[in-house]
């Protein structure tokens, strides 16, 4: 069984991961309340549900995506056991020729190693290069389960402070669509 700590409401300390670091300040100033937990390593969805049951709520799937140019990003956030039609997607956004997006960007975008993607990683999206792109199922609930940009963490906080303080602060944007 992996290790996940107790539940806490109060800020990580400082110095072990710079986008971990932003997030909670922000989260902090806008005085966004929030649960998280620390843990063991986790990089599938599977090994998230654990952690789902200790903070009662789902931890969403971020999925990191880019054009064929790579000239356009793409952070689909989405429930966990819902898979992801691509070609579906492409229509709905007028983009063709989704796929991954490569570690290189992804650590360039959203500060992030692959098995990291969150929400957020948008922190370290100054330039607003990223596209949020969230499902309607996860919109329309009142808890946002995600990681704070690196994996050995999680929290838990309102949907709609996520919407509504979190992402404006940092000049972004949810597209709100059925996936």
């Amino acid at each position: 069984m992996p290790y996940i700590s107790e539940i806490s409401t109060t800020a990580p300390e400082k110095g072990t991961n710079g986008t971990k670091d932003k997030v909670f300040q922000i989260l902090d100033k806008l005085h966004i309340s929030y649960e998280r937990v620390e843990n063991d390593v986790v990089e599938t969805m599977e090994e998230c549900r654990e952690i789902d049951a200790v903070l009662g709520t789902e931890i969403r799937k971020s999925i990191f995506l880019s054009n064929q140019k790579k000239t356009s990003f793409f952070l689909i956030v989405m429930p966990a056991e819902k898979q992801l039609d691509t070609a579906a997607l492409e229509k709905k956004l007028g983009v063709g020729h989704l796929s991954f997006a490569s570690a290189e960007m992804m650590e360039k975008y959203l500060g992030a190693k692959p098995g990291s993607a969150s929400v957020m990683g948008l922190v370290n999206d100054e330039e607003e290069y990223v596209q949020l792109v969230m499902d309607r199922e996860v919109a329309e609930n009142e808890w946002f389960g995600c990681n704070p940009g690196i994996n050995t963490d999680h929290l838990k906080i309102k949907t709609s402070d996520l919407l509504n303080k979190f992402l404006p602060r940092i000049y972004h944007k949810a597209k709100i669509i059925e996936l």
